[in-house]
């Protein structure tokens, strides 16, 4: 997967909860349901989005599936952040040497 469809899905906050939820640890669509206010079905949705971008890999055991954050899914989004992280500090200090030049 790339950024963009990482971004895509990422950018429903049901999505970014069931992540951070399984960011905890492992658990079945049940318990990240628990508190929300989504049918099962569109727990599932999200699951199918999430584990299609690489963030979430599932275990079966018998009937019961456990999910769990995949950290290699997330390599697309820390190298898209690697590549800007060298282009905003001197961007930043730019602006601030600026904005001293004009509170002058």
């Amino acid at each position: 997967m790339n950024e963009t469809d990482i971004f895509r899905a990422l950018a429903d906050p049901t999505r970014r909860l069931l992540l951070e939820r399984l960011s905890a640890g492992a658990r079945n669509a049940t318990e990240l349901r628990e508190g929300l206010a989504v049918s099962q079905p569109a727990i599932s949705q999200h699951i199918a989005v999430l584990r299609g971008v690489g963030l979430i890999a599932e275990q079966k055991t018998g009937r019961h599936v456990t999910y769990r954050v995949d950290p290699d899914g997330m390599r697309p989004l820390v190298d898209w952040l690697t590549r800007y992280r060298a282009f905003w500090p001197s961007r930043v200090d730019k602006l601030k040497t600026l904005l001293k030049e004009m509170d002058q």
